[in-house]
């Protein structure tokens, strides 16, 4: 391999995670990969994963430049390029080597047993220096698809819109709206950007909602629909009796989390949330309904050391807070 990262290594590949952003979640079933051209400094080209896995990013970001160019160019891509033919197209390690850049550094290997490692092994074997870097920018941007071949199951988020006081609702029930119009906007976008959408079955049967999108132009992003029951699946929504049943839920990488208490609360007692997202509206409620059920928390310490906040913002008069997972 190619000598240690450098810190600008380390940014081109930032701003390639942010640029991978544009394929999640319209990759599927392809992880979201993003690359970078970088001559003498500058961005010449760019590509990300387009809807439905094809083109990659790497062929999308090589399409068109002047071989030359390539020839003094370092590409910068978020996964190990792959190393296995498809009926859809050639190898991206294939790809890469007969385009001759002058340097490839890799965000991830790809833990997928087809590539994982091979096609690094490739590039090198055509004489051309790679350098891996591990960062965590390119390891959030693959979230999904990392969980998926290493956990064996969707990435999952929780978000919960809450009080001051921890309830989402009051005693009667009535929960519209805890958060104000700009809080629900960021929730819709956040939708759009996952899979599937999950519910507990007495959220469903008593709120009967939506779980869809509804920010103009992204209407058609709205995720597969779930429900946490041991019923039967509503007309067009997929039924799980148990949160670990969501590794069978298919195509999905990026499952998104809404309630209500007891769903919430089972999905954390099964360790099963990587990302928390708390929207909190500046309200009390007193005597309703709290944010999460029981979940087998035995004493104070098992609660410490479990989640690093990642994200903080303020949403018209509302906080929005994401917390990550801390796992070994």
């Amino acid at each position: 391999m190619a000598g240690p990262a450098t810190p600008t290594d380390r940014e081109w590949m930032a701003a390639a995670a942010s640029l991978a952003q544009r394929a999640r979640p319209l990759a599927r079933p392809n992880p979201g990969v993003a690359a970078l051209v970088v001559h003498q400094g500058r961005v010449i080209a760019r590509g990300w994963t387009a809807a439905g896995g094809r083109p990659h990013a790497e062929a999308a970001a090589l399409a068109g430049l002047a071989p030359a160019l390539i020839a003094e160019a370092t590409l910068y891509v978020t996964l190990e390029p792959c190393a296995h033919q498809s009926p859809r197209g050639p190898s991206c390690a294939d790809l890469i080597a007969g385009a001759q850049p002058a340097r490839v550094v890799i965000g991830q290997i790809d833990p997928d047993p087809r590539t994982a490692g091979q096609g690094i092994a490739r590039l090198e074997a055509a004489g051309i220096p790679v350098t891996v870097l591990g960062d965590p920018a390119s390891a959030a941007s693959l979230a999904g698809f990392l969980a998926r071949q290493r956990l064996g199951r969707p990435w999952v988020t929780l978000k919960l819109a809450t009080s001051l006081d921890g309830c989402i609702a009051l005693a009667d029930g009535t929960s519209q709206w805890i958060t104000g119009e700009a809080a629900r906007a960021h929730v819709h976008a956040r939708r759009a950007r996952n899979d599937a959408i999950l519910v507990g079955g007495g959220t469903w049967r008593s709120d009967n909602p939506r779980l869809d999108v509804r920010l103009p132009g992204l209407e058609d992003r709205s995720p597969q629909r779930v429900v946490l029951t041991r019923g039967a699946a509503p007309e067009g929504v997929t039924a799980i009796a148990a949160p670990q049943d969501i590794a069978a839920l298919e195509g999905v990488q990026y499952l998104y989390v809404e309630g209500g208490a007891a769903t919430a609360a089972a999905f954390i007692a099964a360790d099963l949330v990587d990302e928390l997202h708390l929207y909190r509206a500046p309200i009390l409620i007193g005597d309703g309904k709290r944010a999460l059920g029981p979940m087998g928390l035995a004493d104070l310490p098992q609660a410490h050391g479990r989640w690093q906040q990642s994200d903080h913002r303020q949403l018209g008069s509302d906080a929005f807070t994401a917390y990550l997972r801390r796992r070994n």
